[in-house]
């Protein structure tokens, strides 16, 4: 039997809306919101041309996608609209992607989606439609505090999406509802099938849901043509080793496709230079990095003064760390942080908040000062 909404205050909503991507985790959320007895409004957003999307799998917010949030609504018997974010979406996260990748950065998509799209034109969507509530299919958990409501981590923590929503406000957080973030997925699935969804069994969505093919230089050449351009691979005295055909092939930590042979042990990207279009590989011990620079901290821990660990990727386990005015300071040297990636800080499962990565301080240097 499917639980509860979790809708949690305000308790007599009369209005709910539910961002719809087409995907079995917004549609349960919708049909758990349509139980409560509430006006249910599924709401989704064309993010991508109607052309090219029709047929895409692996995505979300495309054309197939939107045939079946459509058709869950139907099922369900709630209002359902799209709306054309395109161009928003093309500028702030596809645009963005590219950029960043060319100035050898390692971007986040998903978080950019989350802060631009998703949250603030849905949250915006969701006032002017008079809802009481936004309710969406991630994986987090909106705990009610003392001062408020907090974000934390999803019980399932093979699910856990709260590394990619860091940059959610106070004020989006007090409006917004995660009903999935007790559940397991088969759970979820479990719901779907009881209800007669027609997305019980849909593929979970990719994890850059416009590269869905997962060839994201195609995306990058597109946006920028330069995106091929060649220069020399080196170490780090600066000795050339090779040359590499651009800089969207590598990544931060990266050790396969450097095509460089003859060394005495591996070798790994360590950071990338966009100004000489170099690519500076070395040994793993020159990837520990000892801190880090960040940019744009949103913090919702409000006056959360004691331990707290930090995650600095999607993938990586948080680990002890402290905030040092700009700095996020690593208890024991941290691998595989890149400039691009978000450093994300935590109190147990509490998200705390997190900011950009800039750049980094080799644990190296450090050690030799």
């Amino acid at each position: 039997m499917a639980p509860e909404f979790q809708l949690q205050a305000p308790l007599n909503a009369r209005r709910i809306v539910v961002a719809m991507s087409g995907g079995v985790d917004s549609s349960v959320v919708a049909a758990l919101a349509a139980r409560t007895g509430a006006e249910t409004i599924g709401v989704t957003l064309q993010l991508y041309d109607h052309g090219a999307a029709v047929g895409r799998t692996g995505s979300c917010c495309a054309g197939q996608d939107i045939r079946d949030a459509r058709a869950v609504a139907d099922k369900l018997g709630i209002a359902h609209y799209v709306f054309d974010h395109e161009s928003s979406f093309r500028t702030s996260v596809i645009d963005d992607f590219a950029n960043e990748y060319m100035a050898g950065r390692t971007p986040i998509p998903c978080v950019k989606c989350n802060m631009g799209v998703k949250f603030t034109d849905l949250f915006r969507l969701a006032k002017d439609l008079g809802a009481d509530c936004l309710a969406t299919g991630h994986y987090v958990r909106r705990v009610e505090g003392a001062a408020g409501a907090e974000l934390h981590r999803a019980a399932d923590p093979a699910r856990d999406q709260s590394y990619f929503l860091f940059a959610t406000t106070q004020d989006q957080l007090d409006y917004l509802r995660f009903p999935l973030g007790g559940m397991p997925k088969p759970q979820v699935r479990e719901i779907a099938a009881e209800l007669g969804l027609g997305v019980a069994l849909k593929p979970d969505s990719q994890d850059i849901c416009f590269v869905p093919d997962g060839d994201y230089a195609k995306v990058v050449r597109k946006v920028r043509p330069d995106a091929d351009t060649a220069g020399e691979i080196v170490d780090l005295a600066g000795n050339v080793l090779g040359m590499h055909k651009g800089f969207i092939h590598f990544t931060v930590g990266q050790r396969r496709g450097l095509e460089i042979g003859g060394q005495a042990e591996p070798l790994y990207v360590i950071r990338l230079d966009a100004p000489s279009r170099r690519v500076i590989v070395g040994p793993r011990r020159a990837l520990a990095v000892a801190s880090a620079r960040i940019s744009g901290l949103n913090w919702i821990g409000g006056d959360h003064q004691g331990p707290l660990t930090a995650k600095v990727r999607s993938l990586a386990k948080p680990v002890p760390a402290r905030l040092d005015g700009d700095r996020v300071v690593f208890d024991a040297p941290e691998y595989g942080v890149a400039p691009g990636q978000a450093a994300v800080f935590y109190a147990g499962d509490r998200v705390l908040g997190g900011g950009w990565i800039e750049e980094t301080q080799a644990a190296e240097l450090i050690a030799a000062a």
